[in-house]
């Protein structure tokens, strides 16, 4: 049996916890999980999530469903989970967890590998929205009442920068040259302490999605919607609005559109400039999980594996430097 027909097995036997779909579920992703579009035969369309496993624990997998229902139901534009039939909202199907959540209809704003579409002021008013977005997330979750020793993983100082990093030693990537690994063996150590110390003086921590990234965002009818929970956990607030600008390193217009969702983030929420200085750090932070990434996803020789080296170089070099990375 192939790869993806053992998939769509297994998508048929999730499914029939949620009292089976109309028609075949099409296969839409398969990255960190297998997901599926779906329509059950209750009318609801649906994605199937097939999780990977050993990334995110069942008990995770819910608490990431029970945070997003509750944005949901505050308003948010966020998928909507759908329990199972016995009124779990996870099923375990061999080797992986099986989740259904909402489908929501929209475009992604963009992707990896391409370049932003439209002029400076176009992309710029683009990334406003987006920080607005990002902004409406904290202000809900902030509001919300979680239950103590909410399950989900940490994005902070050790899950960034720690030996045994969330997404893999950066450091170590292959492509990287050993002068190269030392300057990132550095910055890591400087951007490590700037973490401590933004520990200590209690900086804005709190849930976060982690992973806001052009595929990440739609654009609905009723505005732009955020997918894609699976890597959310505990972290600065920073990280949030790092991971939504990590993909236009390369843009010419990279100040300006940096600069704009720091606008939009505070046209809905507070971000004090002691913060906003800080953000390029959160940047380069992204970059650095990025290199480990896929370090540890695709073979050595692989391209993309000199392209997030050579991002990461460069944000090793912003951290030494004190100089932000679009400067």
């Amino acid at each position: 049996m192939t790869g993806e027909a053992r998939a769509r097995a297994m998508a048929d036997a999730a499914l029939h916890y949620w009292g089976r779909a109309e028609g075949t579920p099409r296969l839409v992703k398969w990255r960190e999980n297998i997901v599926f579009e779906a329509h059950l035969r209750s009318g609801a369309h649906v994605a199937l999530r097939l999780h990977r496993p050993g990334y995110q624990s069942r008990r995770a997998i819910e608490a990431e469903l029970d945070w997003t229902g509750r944005l949901h139901a505050a308003g948010l534009a966020v998928p909507a989970p759908v329990p199972a039939l016995n009124g779990r909202p996870t099923v375990r199907v061999g080797d992986r967890v099986a989740s259904v959540v909402a489908w929501i209809d929209g475009e992604p704003l963009g992707a990896a590998e391409r370049p932003l579409a439209g002029d400076e002021a176009g992309q710029a008013a683009m990334m406003a929205g987006v920080g607005a977005l990002v902004a409406r997330l904290h202000e809900a979750t902030d509001r919300l009442a979680l239950p103590a020793g909410f399950p989900r993983p940490r994005w902070d100082g050790e899950g960034l920068l720690g030996d045994r990093p969330r997404w893999g030693r950066f450091w170590t990537n292959p492509a990287l040259s050993p002068a190269e690994r030392e300057d990132l063996l550095a910055a890591r150590a400087a951007a490590r302490a700037a973490l401590d110390g933004m520990a200590r003086e209690g900086a804005d921590f709190g849930l976060i999605h982690a992973d806001i990234l052009r595929e990440n965002i739609l654009q609905t009818g009723a505005g732009l919607a955020l997918i894609d929970f699976d890597d959310s956990g505990w972290g600065f607030r920073l990280y949030d609005l790092a991971t939504a600008i990590v993909q236009s390193l390369e843009e010419p217009a990279l100040p300006a559109l940096a600069a704009a969702v720091v606008a939009g983030y505070r046209g809905v929420r507070p971000l004090p400039e002691r913060d906003a200085a800080r953000l390029s750090l959160f940047v380069a932070l992204r970059a650095f999980a990025s290199c480990g990434w896929i370090a540890t996803r695709a073979p050595a020789e692989d391209p993309r594996q000199r392209f997030y080296a050579d991002r990461a170089v460069r944000a090793a070099a912003s951290v030494l430097s004190g100089r932000a990375i679009w400067d």
